[in-house]
């Protein structure tokens, strides 16, 4: 036992001397002009291949290795299919929605106006402040876990890190974390452990690849009033800190360089999201490969030490360091080296890679699963797994968001019915409790769960996703978009159908809303004429109804007559054999 615990505290030194002093942050170069350096070419870039200590096994830190070795999606997730989004961290405390922490800087928004008044200005009291007093007193993963479970979520996407680089565990590479600094909870720990103890699959998201220049708005200043042309609070070093709350914290770790020098970085910091001109930091290549190295190394902090289902990637373009998009300023296999890294830890501590990754937006690549923000395909897609993706109101907390189970189910069946899974973000109180609103919106969604689950869980699309009223040529659908009052009160009828097959290989067909009773039903595309079936139809049930329904397979259509008594909410459900 004593050599045992020798060993383990050896084991630990050794990672924590590997962390502090194996991955310095390089000098950097003095700041430019603004605007002043065109961006390096990324097409003559040539990838930067990262020195990662990755765990032994089969898989290697390039795309082919990965996809060969990879077993295909688990089948966990084909049968989990809804999960919650604990898209939650310290800048809930703005309660200005998603991306406070870089809109604080920027004068014309909420943020900026919300901050000023309960912090102050950003030149005096900037982000960092945010983090020094974030508490999140009421925030019970355990509690919270067996919300979502009731709700009928079967795994739980938790944000480990967002744009604002400030870690939720006890990271190694990162000492802006909530255990050093606000809470003192390693939060990722707790959510594990809640998740483990539950039966509850989790992954764990990483936001930080594009912070570098998400944080841009840091290194700026007031244009106009009382504190025209002083420096917002991006700018100070480490030496600033000396006698300071955030004494041995730099800055630089936080907020990272002023980049904007380059052409177009300016400039893009203050629009709604986008991202510099694709290409690289030419004259920032020590601190880049500094940068991606310590990203990476991050995740596979938590890859080792909180054993997630699976990890995601924000983005917009093929992956994380590519040059382009999000993923602007560098060309580096961090991500294939993340995933090699991962999926060699699953063979050796499960046995099996029952694990996957989720890569932002890539392309079918086997190895990966991809998202759906916001929107959901209007056909059916089989090409890869792929996960739905919205939050209730906005990403973060604000107030006067709708809150509505009818939107939440529809948006689930809208992206079964296609073959995919959906995952909803239920916006968290800065404190990290739950409003009462949310609890009785997921209570409902539980309630419609647990009658009409067979047709959800484990399900795959039919042979098309749906049919029903059209609308200038297309298909009417719940629209895109953050789930909110045009979701909510968006009107669906008794001809709106869409249907999945079950892992017990009956159709399921989903009303999109609760016709009134004793309605005639007609789904056009079980007609004997339409030849979509290839069966003749023995049977038709209603979820959650017991009697007997009346029913006719007719050459236009399956008819059916709905019941006397309809107490359903929101969509019922046949079952048809």
């Amino acid at each position: 036992m004593r050599t045992k615990i020798l060993f383990t505290l050896l084991s630990l030194l050794q990672f924590s001397v590997y962390a502090q002093d194996k991955n310095p942050m390089p000098a950097i170069p003095a700041s430019l002009p603004i605007n002043s350096v065109k961006m390096g070419d990324l097409e003559t870039f040539s990838e930067v291949k990262l020195e990662l200590p990755i765990a032994k096994g089969p898989f290697e830190p390039t795309w082919e290795s990965i996809e060969k070795n990879y077993p295909g999606e688990p089948a966990w997730l084909r049968e989990a299919k809804f999960g919650i989004w604990v898209h939650f961290g310290p800048q809930a405390a703005g309660e200005s929605g998603d991306w406070y922490a870089r809109n604080l800087y920027k004068t014309d928004k909420k943020a900026y106006e919300n901050h000023v008044k309960r912090y102050g200005h950003p030149s005096e009291v900037g982000y960092k402040e945010v983090l020094r007093d974030w508490n999140p007193t009421k925030l019970d993963p355990e509690k919270l876990t067996k919300i979502y479970q009731d709700a009928g979520a079967r795994f739980l996407m938790i944000q480990g890190v967002h744009h604002d680089n400030y870690d939720l565990w006890n990271s190694k590479y990162q000492p802006w974390n909530s255990v050093n600094i606000g809470p003192k909870r390693d939060l990722i720990g707790e959510w594990a452990k809640a998740c483990k103890a539950n039966g509850m699959r989790y992954g764990v998201t990483f936001h930080h690849e594009y912070t570098w220049w998400w944080w841009q708005t840091a290194f700026g200043s007031d244009k106009e009033g009382p504190k025209k042309g002083i420096p917002y609070d991006g700018y100070l070093t480490l030496a600033d800190g000396k006698g300071k709350w955030w004494e041995g914290y730099d800055p630089k770790m936080l907020y990272g360089i002023d980049l904007r020098e380059y052409k177009g970085v300016e400039e893009k910091a203050h629009t709604e999201w986008s991202p510099p001109p694709a290409g690289i930091f030419s004259n920032h290549l020590g601190y880049a490969k500094w940068y991606a190295t310590n990203w990476a190394l991050r995740m596979m902090d938590v890859v080792k030490n909180y054993d997630p289902d699976f990890i995601y990637t924000d983005g917009t373009v093929q992956g994380p360091f590519t040059g382009d998009g999000t993923g602007t300023g560098l060309k580096a296999n961090a991500m294939q080296s993340v995933i090699a890294d991962f999926y060699n830890t699953s063979l050796q501590r499960r046995g099996e890679v029952n694990t996957f990754s989720i890569v932002k937006f890539r392309h079918n690549t086997n190895g990966t699963v991809n998202t759906e923000e916001f929107g959901i395909p209007s056909e059916i897609k089989k090409d890869q797994p792929w996960i739905a993706e919205a939050p209730v109101g906005d990403w973060f907390y604000a107030p006067d968001f709708t809150y509505d189970s009818g939107m939440m189910i529809r948006y689930i069946i809208e992206a079964i019915a296609r073959d995919g899974n959906a995952a909803i973000c239920i916006s968290l109180l800065p404190d990290g409790s739950i409003n009462e609103e949310s609890q009785k919106m997921l209570k409902e969604v539980g309630n419609w769960m647990r009658i009409n689950g067979e047709g959800v869980y484990g399900s795959h699309a039919w042979v098309i996703p749906a049919e029903g009223e059209m609308e200038n040529g297309k298909l009417k659908m719940l629209p895109g978009g953050k789930l909110g009052s045009s979701q909510a009160e968006f009107k669906f009828d008794s001809q709106d159908i869409r249907f999945t097959v079950g892992k017990n290989n009956k159709l399921y067909a989903f009303c999109m809303n609760v016709p009134a009773r004793n309605t005639q039903i007609k789904i056009k595309s079980l007609g004997t004429d339409a030849k979509h079936y290839g069966k003749k139809v023995k049977t038709v049930k209603l979820l959650g109804y017991k009697g007997k329904l009346k029913w006719k397979e007719t050459a236009d259509g399956l008819l059916i007559i709905c019941p006397k008594n309809m107490p359903f909410a929101t969509a019922i459900v046949f079952e048809i054999e």
